[in-house]
């Protein structure tokens, strides 16, 4: 589906500490989400609550999403793993119900693209910087240190706007 100017897009961050960004065709940021969890999850772990997922991207008229391709990290257990994969699977089954087209972007090929550093250090504070310096006026959205998860989603989706428009 070709973007115009009245496409919303999606940035999801994958994770019980994920989120949604919701922004124009341009790249301006509308919304910038946590994604709703449950402590219900196998042993009272935190799981992606997906009725309430579905009803915020239901109400945001996305017509596009980036969901950022997650695999394993190293030295993780099997159960967290698995969990991380689970919210996946919840994010892209509610993206497909509701009919929005998904494009997977891996954390490397995203962070490149918005110019964020390669590396584990300092990049969720990168994040938040980046997400800082192209939308001031939001800066309540990214102000505390748990919020890198909605400036990781706002960026997931920039760069899957930018990347999209490189290959036309």
């Amino acid at each position: 589906m070709p973007i115009t100017a009245q496409t919303k897009v999606l940035g999801v961050d994958i994770g019980s500490r994920g989120a949604i960004g919701i922004l124009t065709a341009e790249g301006g940021l509308l919304d910038a989400i946590d994604v709703p969890c449950l402590n219900d999850g196998p042993a009272g772990r935190r799981a992606v609550n997906g009725p309430v997922l579905a009803e915020i991207i239901a109400k945001s008229h996305a017509t596009k999403a980036y969901v950022e391709l997650v695999n394993p990290r190293p030295g993780e257990g099997a159960v967290g793993a698995f969990a991380f994969g689970r919210s996946l699977g919840v994010a892209v089954g509610v993206l497909a119900a509701l009919s929005i087209p998904v494009t997977l972007i891996a954390p490397a090929a995203w962070k490149r693209t918005v110019g964020i550093p390669p590396g584990k250090d300092g990049a969720k504070d990168a994040a938040r910087s980046e997400a800082l310096r192209r939308w001031p006026h939001k800066a309540a959205w990214f102000a505390r240190v748990k919020d890198h998860g909605r400036a990781e989603a706002a960026l997931i989706g920039l760069a899957g706007l930018i990347k999209e428009r490189a290959a036309r």
